[in-house]
């Protein structure tokens, strides 16, 4: 039976259509009904099938290691938060929650933390990605309202996207812009970026600019758009407040061309060129992620990029307006019921003393809190001190993806109480639960999410429950209720959640905030599992949704005037120096989401990049004398982790390029954010993400090897450097040592053994003089592990490898090709993966280019299919078009 339901990774909220066939095997495809993706998927989209497994799973409640009931489970959750309230207050215990949570899930989170406990002290992980958004939109606008639609892109005539690899993080997204280009040749496209991505692709103008310095372009293109008259007078006289000090701060700052190419580090020409063309065009749509909001002036860049469309008008008219980026698939849904700490449900603000008592009377709650709460980063630095003294983590995993993260680590290994509810029973967090609780997750969860453009959509189980597994909004009301809170969470099903919910966005409203879904209010359960994706709001006046907000000069604060804010650029807080010299700036790849404990199980998504490096430019290679693949260490003053070098000239000198994604888990020192200092924009208290500064020192390990092997888990501390990831049936481990053991064949035997030694047979080769080892371990005639271990990186190729393991019997050549490392003569090498969905390799995309001349990305998907799905790998694929 085919269910349809939504995407659980980025903001776009692509619907997918899943099916479940007799022997349980999951296939998924894009749903053409659904507007966010008109039936497209991306890579991590189309493998959800391969990542709906139970192997990982955290399947029973656990306290101490140990399983329980659910009884037990959530009588000590609910008497030690009890307990510790009693003697400390309510401050002394927090949640830390996740743009993972269904919007119900969030909803009762938020109820019960500050209507309830009567604290605040619940923040989200969306803080480290979204909550720079939030405060320019509500600086802007009164309330945090994203105002545009995915439609505009088909409307717009000049399309600028600044911080974001759309091409890799939002891939549907940005091929729908591929496609409007195509359709309409005239569209101008900018991409503003230190580094050339995979988004620079589409560009027709890259400006690649000093890291940091972003307000300066926008206050410039500011005051160029007033000095040639572009100001739409009829607009900001009317409906915006505080244009003259916003101008004033942009003269000042950025006075001229000349003095913007400056100090972005662009040409005057270039500048010249992104201000003309926006200034000439009328429908300008301008999208921002993650590149401006984690900075510690993120809010100001923000609303740097705000004042230009302002000053023009460009706003709720089709084909034009700022549009947030949104990284999870459910930030937007969190900040509507108040995920952040310094929020209250349905847009109210926690600062605001009629609005904590009209939601107090809502819920009927005994307390509300009254002013903010812990924010991330200081959330994480009160637990270290001492002040919080429980925690509940909810679908998140902190201590890889905080900045800072081994003392996130520290303050949670000393934390008195610590309970995380997971789906997953290992991840860096999940290690130091003193209580695990077993959530749903994709395919068994039931609710909504919203993504960037304001659609609500539904999120439907196909799945059976797993073991004890229970939903999020069960577990906390559970809690809830154990705490002497039974009427107000009698919830028995999301649908009872979706309904208050709805029903508070319309409460005492009267069109004061647009976050209004009170038509839903009463939806019924058939309604409700029917339910269509519409955008909000959705009230009387706008029963089927609304694609646009503020096109009636109307917006959301106390006199319906927008403002102007005066940006005066701010420097990031840390720049490079003699000991630390490089920029450090983090983020995503193509295939993997987040810390992996989803995409990290598919070998599809695992092929494309099997391993965390660091991209540098080839001049700063080659003055650190490394070379491609090169082992290196990447320090701060906060500690270290071990990479591959990539070298690119996309790469601005003087920065580097970490992925985010590895984790404890999947890497022996891997996690990023252990380098990354905790600097927060004071308004927003967002991380700085993408300026932190780093050395970087060769590694210089004495061999080199790897293992494929069909266990789950090795002991590898004997390793300097290890990574894992999968493979179809088998675990695929790269490792590096700088101290040789005394005998590699007893090290691997040790490595390798368990409890089926009895049936196993070695088959080794060992060269002490050169240090080449090699081994294959069989249980009966079937392939269980391999290792080879040489004395540089130069090892055979793993593909070939892989591919015995699918075999039930090896034959002698076979076992003779094992041990030499060398294929058979028939084997075909196709190369690094570089489409994902249908898993066509570099080396034959580069061979079939040679040998049928073929000239364009269309030609390669025409033959080989590459390209024709999520369209993702294109830009890799105009690189091999255009290498001679």
């Amino acid at each position: 039976m085919a269910v349809k339901t939504t995407c659980p990774y980025c903001g776009v909220g692509c619907g997918v259509i899943a099916s479940l066939d007799e022997d349980g095997v999951v296939t998924v495809k894009g749903d053409p009904d659904h507007p966010a993706n008109r039936g497209r998927l991306c890579s991590k989209g189309t493998a959800l099938g391969e990542t709906v497994y139970l192997q990982e799973r955290l399947l029973y409640p656990e306290i101490a290691d140990q399983q329980v009931s659910w009884e037990q489970a959530i009588a000590t959750v609910a008497g030690r938060f009890r307990d510790i309230i009693d003697e400390h207050g309510p401050d002394a215990v927090a949640f830390y929650v996740s743009g993972q949570l269904l919007t119900e899930d969030y909803y009762v989170a938020n109820k019960l933390m500050k209507g309830f406990i009567g604290s605040a002290n619940i923040d989200t992980n969306s803080r480290l990605c979204m909550s720079s958004a939030v405060a320019g939109y509500k600086r802007a606008f009164g309330e945090d309202v994203m105002p545009c639609s995915y439609d505009d892109i088909d409307r717009a005539k000049m399309i600028v996207i600044t911080g974001s690899n759309m091409a890799w993080c939002h891939p549907v997204i940005f091929q729908r812009i591929v496609r409007a280009k195509k359709a309409n040749p005239d569209l101008f496209v900018v991409v503003i970026d230190p580094r050339k991505t995979q988004t620079a692709s589409v560009a027709d103008l890259h400006l690649a600019l000093e890291p940091g310095s972003d307000s300066v372009l926008f206050n410039g293109l500011l005051a160029h758009l007033d000095a040639s008259d572009e100001r739409n007078e009829l607009f900001t006289e009317n409906f915006t407040l505080g244009m003259t000090a916003a101008l004033e701060a942009a003269r000042k700052s950025a006075p001229d061309v000349a003095s913007v190419a400056r100090q972005c580090g662009l040409s005057d020409s270039d500048v010249a060129e992104f201000f003309r063309m926006f200034a000439r065009t009328e429908r300008v749509l301008t999208f921002y992620s993650q590149g401006i909001n984690q900075s510690s002036s993120a809010v100001d860049k923000v609303n740097s990029i705000i004042n230009c469309h302002l000053l023009t008008g460009r706003i709720g008219r089709p084909g034009m307006g700022p549009f947030s980026l949104t990284g999870q698939p459910n930030a937007m849904g969190g900040r509507e019921v108040g995920g952040l700490a310094n929020q209250l449900a349905a847009h109210m603000e926690l600062s605001n003393p009629i609005h904590r008592e009209r939601l107090q009377r809502f819920w009927q709650s005994p307390v509300m809190s009254d002013k903010d709460g812990l924010k991330a980063v200081d959330l994480f630095r009160a637990v270290d001190a001492g002040k919080v003294k429980a925690v509940w983590i909810m679908a998140t995993n902190p201590v890889v993806s905080m900045p800072e993260a081994d003392a996130v680590k520290a303050a949670l290994e000393k934390c008195e109480f610590v309970v995380v509810s997971d789906c997953v029973r290992e991840t860096d967090t999940v290690r130091l639960a003193d209580v695990r609780l077993p959530a749903l997750t994709w395919g068994e969860k039931d609710g909504t999410v919203t993504n960037s453009e304001r659609y609500i959509s539904r999120t439907r189980r196909f799945l059976p429950l797993p073991g004890q597994a229970r939903p999020d909004w069960w577990i906390i009301s559970e809690v809830a209720r154990q705490m002497g809170f039974g009427e107000q969470f009698s919830y028995r099903s999301a649908h009872d959640i979706f309904r208050e919910h709805a029903a508070l966005s319309g409460f005492e409203n009267d069109g004061e905030r647009s976050f209004d879904i009170s038509a839903l209010a009463d939806i019924s359960w058939e309604e409700y599992g029917a339910f269509n994706p519409v955008q909000w709001p959705v009230n009387a006046e706008n029963p089927q949704g609304k694609a646009r907000i503020y096109g009636d000069g109307r917006f959301n604060t106390e006199d319906g005037k927008a403002r102007f804010i005066a940006v005066t650029p701010r420097p990031p807080v840390r720049k490079p120096d003699r000991e630390f010299p490089f920029v450090l700036n983090t983020g995503r790849v193509r295939d993997q989401w987040h810390t992996m404990t989803r995409t990290g199980m598919s070998p599809r998504l695992s092929q494309h990049i099997p391993e965390p490096y660091i991209e540098m430019h080839p001049e700063d290679a080659t003055a650190q004398q490394l070379n491609e693949d090169d082992l290196v260490a990447v320090s701060s003053s906060r500690g270290e982790i071990y990479v591959r070098v990539k070298i690119g000239k996309g790469q601005r000198k003087g920065s580097v390029f970490v992925p985010m994604h590895w984790n404890g888990v999947f890497s022996g020192k891997g996690r990023v954010n252990t380098l990354v200092e905790a600097n927060v924009d004071p308004i927003s208290g967002q991380p700085e993400s993408k300026h932190s500064v780093a050395r970087i020192a060769p590694c210089q390990p004495r061999w080199h090897g790897f293992i494929l092997t069909r266990r789950n888990r090795l002991n590898l501390e004997y390793s300097t450097y290890w990574t894992r990831s999968r493979a179809t049936g088998l675990w695929r481990y790269e490792i590096a040592g700088r101290e040789t053991p005394d005998d590699w064949a007893d090290r691997a035997r040790v490595l390798l053994s368990d409890e089926n030694d009895a049936d196993a047979n070695w088959v080794e080769f060992f060269d002490k003089h050169q240090n080449h080892y090699r081994a294959a371990r069989f249980i009966g005639e079937q392939l269980e592990s391999c290792v080879f271990i040489g004395a540089s990186a130069v090892l055979p190729e793993r593909d070939w490898l892989v591919s015995l393991f699918m075999k039930e019997k090896l034959e002698p050549a076979e076992r003779q090709s094992l041990l030499t490392g060398k294929p058979p003569l028939d084997h075909v090498d196709v190369g690094r993966i570089v489409c994902a969905c249908f898993n066509v390799g570099e080396k034959t995309i580069k061979k079939a280019i040679a040998e049928h001349g073929l000239k364009t990305p269309e030609q390669i998907g025409e033959l080989l299919q590459a390209g024709t799905n999520c369209g993702s790998c294109i830009p890799e694929l105009r690189e091999f078009l255009a290498t001679p």
